[in-house]
């Protein structure tokens, strides 16, 4: 995810884009802009070319095709908003798990610390990788859990490591050490983590349809193909650099749709989940107070 001012026009306007959107669309504004310069040279050096209503005919799908374009961005945002307020709901089950765990733990019972103080930060960092290539082991802090071996067998790891943390709260409550009712609030958290997990894989495997997709590229493809011939009678050369502009806005609309409609992956535009689950992890440090000694004591 980029950080950047929004007030700062000049720097935005004047700043070149490093995301991918620009390095696809460069090859595509050159190769149109040369098709545009080898009409625009035959049909104003060796050929006369009159199409009657030819502006205005482009005019009209332009609005529409405009239209389209603005209702599938705001389509695809909704997706990346949707993701973003999701995540920010999972940061708050984990700092609200990780608070009611400090409250009702005994300070001196250093196991059960030190089992929430890793696994509900590693189920943020597990939910983060799931929704991307899968879910690495070696990235999560599996140092002394019980789930050691079982989580790098897992299939669906954020899935087991909710397990694991119901399976706590249950041996938690058998044991006497948290009261019916300290269960069912803590358990709600949980249960809510895993909602927000739903959530996500519905954004991650619900794709645009894809009939409507292709519509979209077959119809911008067209339309900048065919938008020379109704210019270069007006236009002249000029038409060169206008066509090129319509590929930028059109083209670019559609390439920016497409990158924040999944928000959860490594694009320029994405979600900057990696910063979210270290500060996750930085958060549940401190609010499950574990001094030096306790942390010594619970590591031997």
């Amino acid at each position: 995810m980029v950080d950047y001012n929004p007030k700062n026009w000049l720097t935005l306007i004047f700043t070149l884009h490093k995301s991918s959107l620009m390095r696809y669309l460069l090859p595509n504004l050159i190769g149109l802009g040369i098709y545009t310069a080898i009409l625009a040279y035959v049909f104003s050096e060796h050929l006369e070319l009159i199409i009657p209503g030819g502006v205005s005919i482009h005019g009209y799908v332009g609005i529409v095709l405009g239209l389209v374009l603005v209702f599938r961005t705001n389509t695809a945002y909704d997706r990346w908003w949707e993701g973003r307020k999701l995540l920010g709901a999972l940061t708050n089950h984990s700092r609200n798990m990780a608070i009611k765990v400090n409250a009702i733990l005994a300070n001196d019972d250093l196991e059960n610390r030190k089992f929430f103080l890793k696994t509900i930060p590693n189920f943020y960092l597990a939910v983060k990788e799931h929704l991307r290539n899968g879910v690495d082991s070696d990235e999560l802090d599996l140092e002394g859990m019980p789930y050691l071996k079982a989580i790098k067998a897992a299939k669906h790891v954020p899935n087991m490591l909710t397990n694991e943390i119901q399976t706590r709260f249950n041996v938690l409550l058998r044991s006497g050490m948290i009261t019916g009712d300290q269960f069912r609030v803590l358990n709600r958290e949980a249960e809510g983590m895993v909602d927000v997990l739903g959530g996500c894989e519905r954004i991650r495997t619900t794709p645009i349809p894809y009939s409507y997709s292709v519509y979209i590229k077959k119809v911008i493809f067209l339309y900048l193909l065919t938008l020379p011939f109704s210019l270069i009678n007006v236009l002249g050369y000029w038409t060169i650099g206008m066509v090129m502009f319509e590929c930028y806005v059109l083209a670019g609309l559609e390439l920016m749709g497409e990158e924040i409609e999944d928000p959860f992956g490594y694009d320029f535009n994405d979600l900057d989940t990696d910063g979210m689950a270290k500060n996750i992890r930085k958060n549940v440090r401190e609010i499950i107070s574990m001094s030096d000694e306790m942390v010594v004591k619970a590591a031997s």
